[in-house]
């Protein structure tokens, strides 16, 4: 990965994207983002509310700007998280391969929320199997949820953000997806620009990572 510390480069940006983390609490929603914002790995406390970050990429020549919203996973947050799916072109379901409840919640809780809240009828889903260092404490095989994403239209991968496995590769894999969505393509231009912003995370540290290239 090719990282740059311009500070131009990072006024400068051809789209805006929003991405949205969903899963239950503990799947790793919070460390698979600061895994892949700024290349750490920590044992995080639930996050309380909604977190933000945001991530200069390049994609195909694009120079990307991606808002990425990392959402609590404990019932009594829903009301406040559910505004957050409005106008996100990404959503990550996110659940834990050694954890078989977070991945039939997927199915009883998370897919239903997207239904309600997602205003994108093009969003691009991804499903991502988390924790995948513990081979030997897996309850979740992958042609279940293989089965689960074609079945709910997404993309799939499995990762480990603690060993870093994937983690790149399940962004770039949606942002991909989402720049050859000529809807959602257009959404993520210039207008969207200055209102993206106007939710505010919900006791949370906003940081910015530095501008890199896959």
């Amino acid at each position: 990965m090719d990282v740059t510390s311009s500070s131009s480069s990072h006024a400068e940006f051809d789209y805006l994207f929003k991405l949205l983390l969903i899963g239950d609490s503990g799947v790793g929603k919070s460390t698979l983002l600061l895994r892949f914002t700024s290349d750490n790995f920590e044992d995080l406390s639930p996050t309380i509310g909604v977190d933000f970050k945001v991530k200069y990429v390049t994609i195909g020549g694009k120079k990307l700007k991606l808002a990425i919203w990392d959402t609590a996973g404990q019932e009594r947050f829903r009301t406040l998280t559910s505004s957050y799916y409005r106008g996100a072109q990404g959503i990550i379901m996110v659940y834990d391969v050694t954890r078989r409840e977070t991945f039939t919640n997927l199915s009883d809780i998370w897919a239903k929320e997207i239904d309600l809240y997602s205003t994108n009828q093009d969003c691009i889903k991804m499903l991502v199997g988390n924790k995948v260092d513990k081979e030997s404490e897996r309850v979740v095989s992958k042609k279940e949820a293989v089965d689960f994403a074609r079945q709910y239209g997404c993309l799939y991968t499995e990762c480990s953000a603690k060993t870093r496995v994937n983690v790149e590769q399940c962004f770039e894999e949606l942002v991909v997806k989402i720049l050859e969505t000529p809807s959602l393509l257009a959404e993520g231009s210039s207008g969207v620009k200055k209102n993206i912003f106007k939710q505010k995370p919900q006791e949370s540290d906003a940081s910015t990572s530095s501008c890199c290239s896959w």
